[in-house]
């Protein structure tokens, strides 16, 4: 007994569908990322898309589904991409990785995907920013998707300072990541405490300058702890 093959105009359907979910997922993004998942509503979210109220609801259960599902489709190729340039960076290091190395594969991977990427990408890079930041729920989020990348991290650097203890390493950890969200964010505030000669947009200049700042972060807490 054959199986038979779906015809042209239920794939045509299940293409309309999908395309239709996407540009659901990236105004929801948009909107996500300026006013958070309190402000805003899935009645905005139609309106945005100009479609009725009710068919978010034929798609997405509740406004927090429709939220984790924008979160969750970017989420998890910034976590395998950064994972698979830690695992690359591992492998050419050998045996003598650098603080500087194991951070370029870390951060720089991952500031590509915004540099590279487009609106979408920016927008979910201040909705990651604002999930990392909400104690209440978006920190389990956080840890959903990127606990494995961040321990591996961890690992890496542990092997390119086995002076440091782990406990700085965490704490280094901890002063890039809010770094890294802070800049994800894009507030503005660096624009205009500068007047100008810097900007949140451009990712391309932190990507110049936060690993090598961050490595002589980590060499300078390790080795203070290291001499006393």
């Amino acid at each position: 007994m054959t199986t038979a093959k779906p015809t042209k105009r239920a794939s045509r359907k299940a293409e309309q569908r999908a395309d239709m979910i996407e540009q659901i997922l990236d105004v929801a993004e948009a909107l996500f990322s300026k006013h958070g998942l309190y402000g805003v509503t899935l009645a905005d979210v139609a309106q945005q898309v100009g479609v009725h109220r009710t068919l978010l609801s034929y798609y997405f259960r509740d406004k927090k589904e429709l939220f984790d599902q924008v979160f969750a489709r970017r989420a998890v190729v910034t976590s395998e991409t950064r994972m698979r340039a830690l695992d690359d960076y591992e492998r050419a290091a050998g045996d003598a990785p650098t603080v500087e190395g194991v951070l370029q594969a870390f951060l720089d991977t991952d500031l590509d995907l915004y540099i590279q990427g487009g609106e979408g990408w920016k927008n979910y890079a201040a909705l990651g920013a604002q999930v990392a930041n909400t104690p209440e729920w978006g920190a389990e989020m956080m840890d959903d998707y990127f606990d494995p990348v961040v321990l591996r991290l961890i690992d890496i650097l542990q092997r390119a300072m086995p002076e440091c203890s782990r406990t700085d390493i965490f704490w280094g950890y901890h002063f890039v990541t809010g770094a890294l969200m802070l800049t994800l964010a894009r507030t503005g505030r660096i624009d205009k405490l500068s007047g100008g000669l810097c900007r949140s947009e451009d990712f391309v200049a932190v990507k110049q300058r936060m690993a090598r700042f961050m490595a002589a972060g980590f060499r300078s807490i390790c080795d203070e702890h290291k001499a006393l």
